[in-house]
């Protein structure tokens, strides 16, 4: 889960021009370049949070986590901004912002930066994060009731009531219990095989528990590579994720090879459509065959 005690000073970019927003179809999201981060990310950070979605078009995971972000960006209306930046056409946005990997996930509070996440989170992780961002923008004094943007006013929407079969799983998330997380999660899949929110949050919280209190090694054992492709899954890394997952493949027999192959699986799972996965699928099947 995101620390939100850590906020970086974004003056970096306070300088730039202004310039009209693009559109997208959803008042509550807009586009944003390099010269619209003033006007629209700094000046109505002093109103209300503005919630970052740093991506690129070749990005799998991205294409996972933007439609969750826009959902919400209207479920949550009037109370938060969602600000999309196209990673590759806006270079000085991710230089400013420090970004490793993508998708990379902000918010911006009163000119203040605040890391959330980076990779594809589930919906119902994501709206947790939402919710207790505005936690903390109220504690910050932002009680925002209506996104103003250069179209038209937002139509106060009502929330719809939360899944309660996730009520366990975000509180075991929110609590850092992978263990518990992942029993629940597990639970709605034992009723439901189908619902993908709970196949890439029991997935999640499987990396989350095995890299917690550990550091990225520096071996080539199996269960080494295995730690490290798990490592660059957290970061949303799906290249060397992948890359490592079969090394620890090609390097195992018996149950061992079946262990990493499973892992393999579940990483193509998350990283969607991403273009590492073509080619390591080609890579897996090798090893395997």
């Amino acid at each position: 889960m995101p620390n939100f005690a850590g906020a970086v000073d974004l003056g970096a970019l306070a300088a730039k021009k202004k310039a009209p927003a693009t559109g997208n179809g959803n008042v509550n999201v807009i586009d944003v370049t390099t010269d619209q981060f003033q006007s629209l990310v700094l000046e109505k950070s002093e109103s209300i949070p503005v919630v970052l979605d740093i991506w690129a078009e070749w990005c799998g995971p991205c294409k996972q986590l933007s439609p969750i972000l826009e959902e919400l960006a209207t479920e949550f209306a009037g109370k938060l901004l969602v600000a999309k930046v196209d990673a590759d056409a806006e270079p000085q946005v991710s230089q400013a912002l420090q970004v490793q990997s993508i998708p990379s996930v902000f918010a911006v509070i009163k000119g203040q930066l605040i890391p959330l996440f980076q990779g594809a989170y589930p919906k119902e992780q994501v709206r947790q994060i939402f919710e207790k961002l505005l936690e903390l923008a109220a504690e910050q004094g932002l009680s925002p009731q209506q996104v103003a943007t250069d179209r038209e006013p937002i139509v106060e929407q009502e929330e719809p009531p939360a899944d309660p079969r996730y009520d366990a799983a975000v509180a075991a998330v929110d609590a850092g219990d992978w263990a518990a997380a992942i029993s629940a999660y597990q639970s709605i899949l034992d009723s439901d095989p189908a619902d993908l929110d709970a196949q890439g949050g029991l997935i999640m919280c499987g990396i989350f528990q095995r890299i917690e209190g550990k550091t990225p090694p520096s071996g080539d054992s199996v269960d080494e590579l295995l730690l490290a492709a798990d490592f660059a899954a957290a970061e949303g890394d799906w290249n060397n994720a992948l890359i490592a997952v079969i090394s620890a493949v090609q390097a195992s027999s018996g149950q061992e090879r079946d262990h990493a192959r499973t892992r393999a699986v579940e990483y193509f799972t998350l990283a969607g459509d991403d273009p590492s996965v073509p080619g390591a699928r080609i890579a897996l099947a090798n090893a395997l065959f």
